[in-house]
């Protein structure tokens, strides 16, 4: 069968490398792609929100399956017109995908259904929103609704940050239409942990764990960014939380898409905060996480064609996911200066010495005739997988030492640190 993944970053290049996996795959195209998928796919040179010209692709191309990556043509409904035309493809349709378009839609939506989730109100009016300040103490959280490519979300630790962060959004209009609407949220103090599921027809069946980093610098320092390192399992994932998240959370979310009549079938990310042990929603995302992606799928011992065909057609049970036991770690290597400003189009080397053993995913990178040079903010994701945690991040970063480019940045405490005390 003829596979086409939207994207371009780390987790569409493991998406393609899971794909590839398949003896049911014939051929990989990945619309646009990077420097890593041009080794396992044919990229495509159409922009991941072009709809109209991905879907003639598909047409054209008589393509089997179609599995989209990235939030926003979730959100621009690529989902119901490839469905209109008769083409198959994996992910949530354009009513589901408010859950991450509108992060008023998906706080109303656990306000109505009992899923703990942080206190918050929403405001229009930049008065009003300032107003509204008095209501929270600090440190605070303002979000800009839309999507802003991960950088919506302001941590502000008093008044004055937080009438800069509401002037920047509904004022000066940094976001543009994105931030028409602002949330104004409590700050909730504890763990953040990351959970995947895949949901179709009166069924949410969560994956394995992940724990990623947001922060750019050690110890959890920095502005947040779209995350610089990951791994899997997450030892916070006893059975007591997951007892306490499939009772709390993952109930009252199938409860409420059944009542709103949502047919979600596709993955639902679930971005948690653990406090004091309780487990609250911070946030919903409708397709797979980056770079919770990128250790998922190594671990993932089966084939995911049939997971995404299963899903599709309502048949998906819990008993079809299967898992390695060894433990993988991802560490992301960045620009210089990013989340901020960064430069790009430096050559990277010493990728052909990495140990074969070592799972490379490509975030941002571009190829130049035979050069492969940096393309992004996030370049190069190193993956490992070992019988313990420590064993994956010894690998690891043994192999990022053989990697080089100008600027290249990169943390070192990558599931080094003891996860109770982040």
């Amino acid at each position: 069968m003829k596979v086409l993944v939207i994207g371009s970053g780390g987790r569409e290049h493991a998406l393609c490398w899971k794909i590839s996996k398949s003896p049911r795959v014939s051929k990989i195209y990945c619309a646009p792609g990077n420097g890593g998928t041009a080794a396992i796919a044919e990229n495509v040179d159409i922009k991941a929100d072009d709809i109209d010209r991905l879907l003639d692709f598909a047409l054209n191309n008589r393509i089997d399956l179609t599995v989209v990556g990235p939030e926003l043509p979730l959100v621009l409904g690529i989902v119901d017109r490839f469905q209109e035309k008769g083409l198959k493809i994996f992910g949530v349709n354009k009513d589901c995908a408010r859950l991450e378009g509108s992060k008023d839609f998906s706080k109303k939506f656990m306000e109505k259904y009992n899923i703990p989730t942080a206190k918050y109100r929403t405001y229009t009016d930049l008065n009003e929103a300032m107003e509204g300040l008095e209501d929270f103490s600090y440190p605070l959280v303002i979000k800009a609704d839309g999507l802003c490519a991960g950088k919506g979300v302001v941590i502000c630790n008093d008044k004055k940050e937080a009438m800069a962060a509401l002037e920047d959004i509904l004022e000066k209009k940094v976001f543009g239409k994105e931030g028409d609407k602002v949330v104004i949220e409590e700050f909730l103090d504890g763990i953040e942990a990351s959970l995947l599921c895949f949901v179709t027809k009166d069924k949410i069946i969560p994956m394995e764990s992940a724990k990623d980093y947001k922060k750019i610098f050690e110890n959890d320092l920095g502005p947040n960014t779209g995350g610089v390192g990951c791994f899997s399992p997450s030892p916070l994932f006893t059975d007591e939380l997951k007892k306490k998240i499939k009772e709390d959370i993952l109930e009252n979310i199938k409860n409420g898409l059944n009542k709103e009549k949502m047919d979600f079938r596709g993955i639902l990310f679930i971005g948690l905060m653990i406090v004091k042990g309780e487990p609250k929603v911070l946030e919903f995302n409708v397709r797979f996480g980056d770079p919770e992606t990128e250790v998922l799928m190594p671990r993932l011992d089966v084939d995911i064609i049939d997971l995404f065909e299963k899903t599709i057609d309502g048949s998906l049970k819990e008993a079809d996911l299967k898992w390695k036991e060894e433990a993988s770690l991802a560490v992301i290597i960045t620009s210089k200066g990013y989340p901020g400003e960064f430069e790009k189009g430096f050559e990277i080397s010493g990728i052909e010495e990495l140990d074969e053993d070592i799972i490379l995913f490509h975030n941002g990178t571009r190829l130049e005739g035979r050069t492969l040079l940096t393309n992004g903010g996030r370049v190069l994701s190193v993956t490992g997988l070992g019988p313990r945690l420590e064993d994956a991040r010894k690998k690891v970063y043994a192999n990022i030492e053989k990697i080089s480019f100008n600027g290249m940045y990169y943390r070192s405490d990558i599931g080094k640190t003891n996860i109770e005390k982040e």
